[in-house]
């Protein structure tokens, strides 16, 4: 009786993976072809398939150098106005160790849009505050501070110089951030800047993901920005 029960139990739990595994690819299979719209609808080329290249190619976005097993997929290269830009998944994979030590693989994946910008941007980190951000601003390590309680409160922002830091976000621009959805912005030493979430975005956040790039580069000051372009 009890071995009956037990390969009813296996028999379940195959049915179960298989099932979870058909679902999967049912649902990367749409994902493709919704993106592969959105791509043609925009004018953008788009790559189904595995880019394994892209943390080489970005080596100042540090949310690109997680894990191991790290590959772009759904690429999708374009033009937003007159600048070029690159949206994608993401995926890369972490490990950990259970208390018999049996060793289990983490995988993670997310979305990214990447806007080259034309400009000689400085590192810049621009992301929503989280509890423990909280924790280590009582513990003194802080992030940049500015005269919008309400934007200091509600963003951490890093940079390597706050005096860049302060000419990016002045207060037009920490309005257009409150006002727009969440992302992270990350601005690299060179021309790139991306903007990402911890998870994979669905088309019409691709969208708005990139008016919000565009967004914080329009509103550099003109003679900021003319110094950049030089």
């Amino acid at each position: 009786m009890g071995g009956g029960i037990f390969i009813i139990f296996f028999i379940l739990a195959i049915v179960g993976v298989v099932v979870a595994m058909l679902y999967g690819h049912l649902g990367a299979k749409k994902r493709r072809e919704v993106l592969a719209a959105w791509a043609d609808a925009g004018g953008w080329h788009y790559t189904a398939g595995e880019v394994s290249s892209l943390e080489d190619r970005f080596p100042s976005f540090s949310q690109l150098q997680q894990g191991d097993n790290r590959y772009g997929f759904n690429v999708m290269r374009g033009r937003v106005g007159d600048l070029r830009a690159m949206a994608f998944d993401y995926h890369y994979q972490t490990y950990s160790t259970d208390s018999k030590g049996n060793r289990q693989t983490h995988h993670h994946e997310f979305s990214a849009v990447v806007v080259d910008s034309g400009l000689r941007l400085t590192g810049l980190s621009i992301r929503g505050e989280s509890m423990f951000d909280k924790m280590k601003g009582a513990f003194g390590f802080d992030d940049i501070d500015f005269e919008s309680a309400e934007f200091s409160r509600k963003f951490w922002v890093t940079s390597p110089s706050k005096r860049w830091a302060y000419d990016v976000l002045h207060q037009g621009t920490m309005e257009f951030l409150l006002e727009s959805p969440r992302y992270s912005l990350e601005f690299e030493d060179g021309s790139q800047v991306m903007a990402l979430r911890s998870r994979k975005f669905k088309p019409p956040e691709f969208d708005q993901a990139l008016e919000l790039i565009t967004g914080v580069l329009d509103r550099i000051p003109k003679d900021i920005r003319a110094a950049l372009a030089e």
